[in-house]
């Protein structure tokens, strides 16, 4: 499912320590916050999704 997951955390089943993998995270954190899109964005998600932190009233 590489196509819409920006990070793969099944691979520390196979093997790869959570230190590593926790800077994987923190990597993509930075690269997000810096401007960089995520697989979601590109394939046009989450603009029509619930958004429990919307602003103004809800009907």
């Amino acid at each position: 499912m590489t196509e819409d997951m920006d990070i793969n955390g099944g691979d520390i089943l196979e093997g790869v320590s959570l230190e590593d993998k926790g800077a994987e995270i923190f990597r993509e954190i930075l690269a997000v916050a810096s401007g960089k899109r995520t697989k979601s964005e590109d394939l046009g998600y989450g603009d029509s999704e619930f958004t429990p932190w919307q602003i103004g009233a809800v009907m």
